[in-house]
């Protein structure tokens, strides 16, 4: 009888793979500075509370100087779907992880809560996260992984790379590596207040208006 691999084990091949760009999550890795978190279906909001618990703990343990710290949501029990769905169910799933954390934390407040704005990021905990998320059904290798799982990365490790002269460089090295493995840079990557990175969380390629199904609460700031 065939053994299923660890979400951990396939989340760690897909990094270590030739298609696959980001060195920070690369060095992640290789640091074991990695956290995984298992839920169910992507669809299924069943697990929203107790998801918004384990990020906002995430959270309040890391420090802007802790970079390289990643939390992966995995769905290993998520059907077949296309970007669209795997868009949506994204969406569906910050949107229930939200509902609970307003309950206790307020929207980061060196971001907006405005998912039209170019300032805005995701905020758990009361901290701001960028999403990447990842599915078999995605378009580019680099977003292609065996079941959909979410990645949180703190905005707060970008902006200390940025004060020490690193973050741009590392930038410019992963979008080199994107184009020599997969043929060319992600269309959908801008740099953080050009455009809202909500954008770029499913990784779907968006031709055209577009609107974001997140809803903040309160008054969108």
């Amino acid at each position: 009888m065939s053994v299923r691999p660890s979400v951990e084990t396939i989340f760690a091949d897909h990094l270590s793979s030739n298609v696959f760009p980001c060195l920070a999550a690369k060095t992640a890795h290789t640091r074991n500075q990695i956290t995984h978190v298992v839920s169910g279906d992507i669809r299924c909001g069943k697990d929203d509370a107790w998801l918004a618990q384990a990020i906002q703990g995430f959270a309040g343990r890391r420090k802007p100087e802790h970079v390289f710290h990643s939390l992966v949501v995995h769905f290993p029990d998520s059907r077949g779907m296309d970007e669209s769905g795997f868009e949506a169910s994204l969406f569906a799933r910050l949107q229930g992880i939200h509902d609970v954390d307003s309950e206790s934390f307020a929207w980061d407040p060196s971001v907006s809560s405005d998912p039209a704005s170019e300032k805005f990021s995701m905020s758990v905990g009361g901290q701001s996260f960028y999403v990447i998320g990842l599915h078999p059904g995605a378009s580019r290798e680099a977003r292609r992984l065996a079941h959909p799982a979410m990645v949180f990365n703190l905005h707060a490790q970008f902006e200390y790379l940025r004060e020490q002269g690193r973050y741009d460089r590392l930038r410019e090295a992963i979008i080199e590596r994107d184009v020599a493995m997969n043929g060319s840079a992600n269309p959908m990557l801008a740099v953080h207040g050009e455009s809202s990175e909500a954008l770029q969380y499913s990784g779907r390629k968006i031709d055209g208006p577009w609107q974001c199904p997140f809803k903040p609460h309160g008054r969108a700031a």
